[in-house]
């Protein structure tokens, strides 16, 4: 989904408040979950059962925060550039975390973990609710007994109330870009054509456009999404207010669970 466009990602996200989620993902686990912030756990299990899975991890900023608190932590992107911003991150800041190169859809560990986030729309990308569907089976296969998965989703009001078919601009000192929106309301798909401009040096800048698809999803389709994969929906929460969802939320917390699945002894 990135190339380019990896490079300058975390220059236009700053202003994300990545602390804000990384502590509200961390009250959510502590409230539901079974995952502990313990590293060096001598049982295979409670090994497992604390290990977090970032799913659409991107440059890994909160990867990190949430391994700052303690947790194992997993990173799963499908762009490799980054994956590279990624891993640069974590050996210049001493991170024992593992990333691994796979698209969501085809989700492979080596492992069961005890909770997977997937936040700042990762599954917004997901275009088929069928292939959705698929994502949420394979999240709850690798979920171990009884583990947390939390995700958020941008809903179809946003797109086709707020962000469809405008366009949004911004000026740095060096780079810029246009962010030029058009919502397709039969299709519920969003398409991104993203231009930016980069500093190569002091007379020249380098331009390059990426263009990027999401679908607009109903708090009622995903739900039956999720529950189809066998999942169990514990909380939905209107990602801007963390109060109940309306018909109006524009980002939505999902927080599910993992049932049927028995320990092994």
């Amino acid at each position: 989904m990135y190339g380019d466009f990896a490079q300058v990602y975390d220059c236009f996200m700053d202003e994300t408040p990545y602390e804000q989620w990384a502590e509200r993902l961390h009250g959510l686990i502590e409230k539901y979950g079974i995952s502990k912030p313990e590293r060096d756990v001598a049982d295979t299990l409670a090994s497992e059962r604390n290990l977090v899975l970032d799913l659409g991890c991107g440059t890994g900023i909160l990867t990190e925060l949430l391994y700052d608190k303690g947790y194992d932590m997993i990173g799963v992107d499908c762009s490799e550039e980054m994956l590279g911003i990624a891993m640069t991150k974590k050996m210049e800041n001493s991170k024992d975390i593992l990333y691994l190169l796979q698209d969501m859809r085809e989700l492979e560990l080596y492992s069961t973990v005890g909770t997977v986030i997937s936040v700042c729309d990762s599954v917004n990308y997901i275009l088929e609710e069928e292939e959705l569907q698929q994502v949420f089976s394979l999240v709850n296969n690798y979920l171990f007994p009884g583990g947390l998965f939390i995700f958020d989703f941008n809903t179809d009001y946003k797109y086709r109330e707020i962000i469809g078919d405008t366009t949004i601009a911004e000026n740095r000192e060096d780079c810029s870009f246009i962010w030029e929106n058009y919502y397709d309301r039969s299709e519920c798909i969003n398409q991104y054509d993203v231009t930016v401009f980069v500093q190569e040096d002091e007379d020249l800048f380098r331009r390059f456009t990426e263009t990027h698809y999401q679908r607009g999803y109903t708090v009622e389709q995903m739900t039956a999404l999720v529950e189809r994969a066998g999942l169990q929906i514990i909380e939905l929460l209107d990602a801007d207010t963390e109060g109940p969802v309306t018909g109006e939320s524009q980002r939505v917390y999902v927080i599910a669970r993992e049932q049927g699945k028995e320990t092994v002894a």
